[in-house]
């Protein structure tokens, strides 16, 4: 028989960190994958309960399990929703493939920071590296979707990195095109 302290202790932890999980996985994997992986690494958090509360760095933790599982079943390039209609004009219709294009790293950094505006050390923390790796990752991703627009990418590099250094967001003012 399970202790109720067990099951309230899981309960509570999913509870708090199922939807970053999920932004986390959809960034990687896209949008129906990286729900799907999200909802089977929780399960897999919950059979392992013991394992997993011992952890340090349960998110980081349970994020590559779901990645791990969800890459037997990865397309080749991530699926993302396209934009809905009453959306337009405030975002790109094709800002989904142009993420989508992105290397994996820069497009789970992208989307994190920009989409769902975790800061550098949250990103890092997931993904077990250094916030100056995350902001290199931020950047370079910026730099290959501007140029899908015909944006200069100087223009990009040139700027100040959008992100600081301890992970706050600066305002961008709108990229130009040539």
């Amino acid at each position: 028989m399970l202790n109720e302290s067990i099951i309230d202790s899981f309960a509570e932890w999913a509870e708090l960190v199922e939807p970053r999980l999920g932004h986390a996985l959809t960034a990687s994997f896209g949008s129906q994958l990286g729900k799907d992986a999200a909802v089977d690494a929780l399960a897999h958090a919950w059979v392992q309960w013991d394992e997993v509360r011992a952890k340090d760095d349960r998110l980081g933790y349970v994020y590559g399990v779901g990645r791990n599982m969800a890459r037997r079943g990865a397309q080749r390039r991530p699926v993302f929703l396209p934009v809905a209609i009453q959306r337009l004009p405030d975002v790109e219709p094709g800002l989904p493939g142009a993420i989508a294009g992105l290397p994996e790293r820069q497009r789970v950094v992208i989307t994190l920071v920009y989409g769902y505006q975790w800061t550098l050390s949250e990103v890092a923390a997931l993904l077990g590296t250094s916030k100056s790796s995350v902001q290199n990752h931020a950047e370079r991703g910026l730099v290959r979707l501007a140029s899908r627009w015909g944006c200069s990418c100087e223009h990009v590099v040139d700027r100040p990195a959008p992100i600081s250094i301890d992970g706050s967001l600066r305002t961008i003012p709108p990229m130009s095109t040539p």
